[in-house]
């Protein structure tokens, strides 16, 4: 498990390989994640917008940026936390992602919640130890 803390918003992820939906010979690697947003703050907040950046084992780079999460804009509450699942393609049997969140305070301001780098995995990656 991954974990960030910024602005008052902690940030786990728990990513996993999904062998069921990959296809190796065809160069498709698939991971899922959990991801749970937890609001350490004495005011409510509204996530509006995510900021993907993931990178495949051979360093190329996409970015992903869109409103809210899995379809929602949710609202979280002073010691309240929201928790969702995504996925993520890959063309590599391994990556990274991270990014961050855009909030809205009750205040109406802003601010950026980190989420921590986390690795993708699959059990066909090839380890060496030099």
């Amino acid at each position: 498990m991954y974990e960030a803390v910024s602005n008052g918003v902690r940030i786990t992820v728990e990513p996993r390989y999904l062998d069921e939906e990959s296809r190796p010979a065809d160069r498709r690697y698939f991971f899922a994640y959990t991801v749970e947003i937890a609001n350490l703050t004495p005011e409510p907040m509204q996530l509006l917008r995510r900021y993907w950046r993931i990178t495949d084992g051979l360093g190329r780079v996409e970015e992903v940026r869109g409103d809210g999460v899995v379809g929602e804009q949710p609202e979280i509450g002073p010691g309240d936390s929201f928790s969702y699942t995504s996925g993520c393609p890959l063309e590599t049997p391994d990556g990274t992602m991270q990014g961050h969140y855009e909030i809205l305070r009750a205040d109406g301001s802003l601010f950026l919640a980190e989420i921590p780098a986390f690795s993708l995995d699959s059990p066909h990656v090839r380890r060496s130890v030099h």
